[in-house]
């Protein structure tokens, strides 16, 4: 059993018994590829954990850059969440209706914004529903509340400092695709991108990272992922994937293992497969 974390990762028990906490807030953090079919902000109208607020991925992002759902500036995301009554003194879950998948990401972005009271539910709304716990489908009412954030440049690198590394080999750079993607075998679902992964990164698919149920597999199980992969997590780790979304995964398991030295590739294959002059290899 994991133990729950309100600074990484918390069972449905811990979110149920919790849930009338008047400093609790709870964000429906679902995101889909588009093959998937899934309209995750009307799913939230018919169906969500009580009180939960919808975060927008798509819409609380840096719109002005041409990639896909970058994080949003400090100005933007604070008054995002003042909006959505989140703020200062709040411990927040935040869970998505696949199990496990884009409630990460939103969890990175609150640590990329300062913000450490901050937890992903484990197995998220399917977990949660197959228990036969409390739903609804009434919006929450939202009271403005005041935060403040601290921008955290650490937690976010950009292509410039992913080449260097790559360059250097003075960080881990783990890729959280599927392996043919990662090998350049498989097509890209974004059109106009090479195949293949950037130069000495190591393959994690983020899906190995978890149970069955969507939840998040045991420290004593996950260490032995990372190094059958040659990840050598003592060292400075970058993660990355299609567009940063699964990338997240492997930061929230990273920091469940304590470790603390760890960043994320916000550009991602969208950005590196993009441009011809950054090298790529395959297989």
């Amino acid at each position: 059993m994991r133990q729950d974390d309100p600074k990484t990762v918390v069972s449905t028990d811990w979110l149920e018994t919790h849930l009338k906490d008047p400093d609790l807030r709870i964000l429906d953090a679902s995101w889909y590829l588009p093959a998937a079919g899934r309209d995750a902000k009307a799913e939230y109208g018919e169906a969500h954990i009580p009180n939960a607020r919808f975060f927008d991925i798509d819409e609380i992002s840096d719109q002005r850059s041409g990639l896909p759902h970058m994080a949003p500036t400090p100005e933007k995301f604070i008054s995002r969440m003042r909006a959505m009554g989140v703020g200062d003194g709040h411990q927040i879950v935040i869970y998505d209706g696949s199990g496990l998948f884009s409630a990460a990401r939103v969890w990175w972005t609150f640590r990329l914004m300062g913000k450490t009271d901050v937890a992903v539910l484990d197995g998220g709304f399917p977990k949660w529903r197959a228990e036969g716990r409390p739903i609804e489908d009434m919006p929450p009412v939202l009271r403005d509340r005041h935060i403040t954030v601290s921008r955290q440049a650490s937690f976010v690198k950009d292509v410039t400092q992913v080449a260097a590394a790559a360059k250097l080999g003075d960080h881990t750079i783990i890729d959280a695709r599927g392996p043919g993607r990662f090998a350049g075998t498989e097509p890209e679902p974004r059109p106009g991108l090479r195949s293949g992964h950037i130069p000495g990164a190591v393959n994690v698919h983020y899906a190995t990272l978890l149970n069955p149920d969507g939840t998040m597999k045991s420290a004593d199980a996950l260490r032995p992922i990372f190094a059958a992969a040659g990840a050598d997590i003592s060292k400075p780790v970058i993660t990355t994937c299609g567009s940063g979304v699964s990338a997240a995964i492997l930061n929230l398991a990273l920091e469940t293992l304590g470790k603390r030295d760890h960043a994320l590739y916000d550009g991602s294959w969208a950005e590196w497969g993009m441009y011809g002059d950054l090298k790529v290899a395959q297989g």
